[in-house]
């Protein structure tokens, strides 16, 4: 029997050496990967705890090209001082059956949403877009804009979040180092005004913007949270929207404002103009901004595993 120890990867240690990866061309190469057939994202699982005491879910992926597969799992632990979300992911051989890598996914879960959404941003964002509005303030929002900031030539970076009251001048500091064109706003209607790309990086599970008010067509991204059928914009303005996502297969059963739509709206997933594959590698065109542009992402198990063997690469490499 085999007595292989995975290496294992804290989150400060997560942190110090995502640092020395492109994050964004590595989610960019695992998503022309999963459109050449060499890689596999089955759907996500979803097991609820018993007595509604919160859930987990897994997150799979098999990249057979690098001969690795693996899982991520993020609990949803409900507490009497709120939720709790952790996540870890695991990273196997395909060739030996063993564990490679336990990494703490908090670090990394970030960074692929934020570059995911950036992957997206770059293949559907007009060229000329200039004025990039980030709804939240948190580290995935900061992530986000990391890794979007030098896609265009945006002009301004407007922020909004409503939990930063009171706190405006230590954040905005915070902000204004991440990149000088920040500009943090008072209210949601200044953060979005004129607007060419929107993007909601909240913990919202409810409708925070509607993209069909904007004052123009615009690139709405949405990452949400996993809570029960959460979702950051109404689900009866996706029929009036060119609606792209991560993952066309996995992605309407998870997404909680296309499972509404489709519940309550008679929207379908056949909807979906194209998926990050398909964009990729030029199977669908780009939108032409005829109506408001939605991309949803939902965070797929492939993304944790590109990073986690991008990680296991560059700690043997330290050996």
């Amino acid at each position: 029997m085999s007595s292989a120890t995975p290496y294992v990867i804290p989150h400060a240690e997560a942190r110090r050496l995502l640092q020395q990866i492109d994050v964004r061309q590595t989610m960019r190469r695992m998503f022309q990967d999963l459109a050449a057939g060499e890689a596999v994202q089955p759907a996500q699982q979803l097991v609820e705890f018993p007595a509604g005491a919160g859930d987990f879910i897994n997150y799979l992926g098999v990249m057979a090209k690098e001969r690795v597969y693996g899982v991520k799992t993020s609990p949803y632990i409900k507490t009497a001082d709120g939720a709790l979300v952790t996540a870890w992911t695991l990273l196997m051989s395909m060739e030996t059956g063993e564990p490679l890598l336990l990494c703490d996914a908090g670090e990394l879960t970030t960074a692929r949403t934020a570059a995911t959404t950036a992957v997206a941003i770059d293949a559907l964002a007009p060229a000329q877009a200039r004025r990039l509005a980030v709804i939240g303030s948190g580290a995935v929002a900061r992530a986000h804009i990391h890794y979007v900031k030098d896609l265009r030539d945006w002009q301004d970076i407007r922020v909004y979040s409503p939990s930063l009251a009171g706190e405006q001048s230590a954040i905005h500091a915070e902000l204004r180092a991440l990149d000088p064109r920040m500009e943090l706003c008072a209210s949601l209607e200044q953060a979005i005004a004129d607007a060419d790309v929107v993007m909601l990086c909240t913990s919202s599970a409810s409708p925070i913007l509607d993209p069909l008010r904007l004052g123009k067509p615009a690139l709405v991204t949405s990452i949400s949270t996993n809570a029960p059928r959460a979702h950051e914009v109404p689900p009866a303005a996706l029929a009036e929207m060119d609606v792209y996502c991560d993952y066309r297969a996995t992605t309407p059963g998870s997404a909680g404002e296309m499972l509404l739509a489709a519940e309550q709206n008679g929207w379908s997933c056949e909807q979906i103009c194209g998926d990050l594959p398909e964009l990729l590698s030029g199977a669908v065109p780009r939108p032409d901004y005829s109506r408001p542009v939605f991309f949803r992402s939902i965070g797929l198990g492939l993304e944790d595993m590109a990073l986690a063997n991008a990680l296991y690469h560059l700690t043997r490499q330290g050996q």
